[in-house]
């Protein structure tokens, strides 16, 4: 898993600086930032689940359109997990921080735009629209970089690297009880809370259904 660095990695030709810390728009237009040549986070959307591939074909394509000097980094911010099986067995993989979304640090201008905006499976720059002036159709999508706290605070969370428990269960699941004071019983889903690792459960205890807060580790789904 790679780690954020917003230290500058471009040839020094290419000045990187951060967006407004206010987060409002740039000013700048697309032409007038390939003349300063200001490298800045992006925020693209894409397709669901598509994040990987997304990365993978624009930098093939960053390198064949020759805008690799320009479009620096693709980034899929990511944090460790642990995902439990049905089985009760743990395997480790990992959490997207923002689903749908990929970091690019690039400078922006009409070919490095259209590099993105083609790439199969991107939706669009995160940014402002551009109304049209009559007619009900959706104008462009204006980029928009992220700010300097914004940028800060997504590096900070992948950083942190506290790991995620994800647990295939969702409300209504049937579950076993296998470690604790209620081991063996059996209940039914009643809440899951993936942030905490835990989730609610409804047991039968003495012939009452009674809600029970139990740890991911400490029950298995029943099939």
């Amino acid at each position: 898993m790679s780690e954020f660095d917003p230290t500058p990695k471009e040839p020094s030709k290419v000045l990187d600086l951060p967006a407004p810390d206010d987060g409002q728009e740039s000013n700048l237009t697309p032409t007038s930032v390939a003349k300063t040549t200001i490298a800045r986070w992006y925020a693209i959307q894409v397709a669901s689940s598509c994040e990987k591939k997304v990365k993978a074909t624009l930098e093939q394509r960053a390198v064949t359109l020759g805008v690799s000097n320009r479009i620096l980094e693709i980034e899929i911010p990511q944090t460790p997990a642990v995902k439990l099986k049905k089985d009760g067995s743990r395997q480790s993989t990992e959490e997207k921080v923002f689903p749908g979304y990929v970091l690019v640090r690039m400078v922006l201008d009409e070919d490095t735009m259209m590099a993105v905006r083609s790439t199969p499976n991107v939706i669009n720059f995160v940014g402002a629209e551009d109304r049209r002036a009559t007619g009900k159709s959706r104008g462009h999508i204006k980029p928009r970089p992220l700010s300097r706290q914004e940028v800060d605070r997504i590096f900070k969370r992948a950083a942190e690297k506290k790991t995620v428990v994800k647990l295939d269960l969702i409300e209504g699941d049937q579950i076993i009880v296998t470690a604790g004071p209620f081991k063996d019983f059996q209940g039914e889903v009643i809440e899951v809370s993936g942030e905490r690792s835990k989730l609610k459960a409804l047991l039968s205890i003495f012939g009452r259904e009674t809600p029970v807060e139990l740890e991911f580790s400490q029950i298995s789904k029943q099939n």
